[in-house]
């Protein structure tokens, strides 16, 4: 499987789960509701620091505990300007990383096709919503060093930026649905929120005694 890290070609055999993961620490996801998912979050200025590059693996930890694409930091209630992935696109690329401080390009609407998919997020646990996102997109911003970075996507992939991206202005996928589809998503959740986070909870016990096992493709 080719496997970009941080947007450049990696070894086929990239570890799965990463590096970051093993080393890191699961933390409970914060849930639709909670006051750090609502608002635009800090930029990230401490770079190099050892607590930063804790923070990304805790992230990662988590991300693939909770069978993820994509972090953000306030989903572990973390005020700051940063996300993470780890997800396989429709043409079998994985894309794994991090970036701070993203800033997401504008795409023309003359040069932008929307592609209507489900689309859940780990903070509204169960539900999956159809939603138009553009089939491409870029973010700028740096990574944990502070050195420059773009990263690129197509389908699934820009879909992940784009939402992980949300995330740090404050906004949940379910912000872009009409009233109805929305408060239907959140009934939705009530109803399978407890399964969820049993699967979650079995998984990070499995985790602890050795057992895990690789994440499947929840967004």
């Amino acid at each position: 499987m080719p496997v970009l890290v941080q947007g450049r070609p990696a070894a086929d055999d990239h570890p799965h789960p990463t590096p970051e993961a093993v080393r890191g620490t699961p933390h409970r996801i914060t849930v639709i509701g909670e006051d750090v998912l609502h608002r635009r979050l800090r930029p990230v200025t401490g770079f190099g620091d050892p607590d930063l590059a804790r923070l990304v693996d805790d992230m990662f930890a988590t991300l693939h505990v909770a069978e993820g694409a994509g972090l953000a930091a306030n989903q572990i209630g973390v005020d700051l300007q940063l996300f993470v992935w780890d997800m396989t696109d429709e043409w079998g690329v994985r894309h794994v990383g991090h970036i701070a401080n993203p800033v997401l390009d504008e795409v023309p609407a003359a040069s932008r096709t929307l592609l209507e998919e489900p689309e859940g997020c780990l903070s509204v646990p169960g539900p999956y919503v159809p939603l138009a996102r553009p089939d491409h997109a870029v973010v700028r911003g740096v990574d944990i060093a502070g050195e420059p970075l773009v990263i690129e996507g197509r389908g699934y992939f820009a879909r992940c930026l784009q939402h992980e991206t949300d995330h740090l202005h404050g906004r949940l996928y379910v912000d872009r649905l009409a009233a109805r589809e929305r408060k239907a998503a959140v009934r939705e959740m009530g109803a399978l929120r407890d399964r969820v986070l049993a699967r979650r909870a079995a998984r990070e016990a499995a985790r602890g005694r050795g057992t895990d096992t690789p994440a499947g493709g929840a967004g």
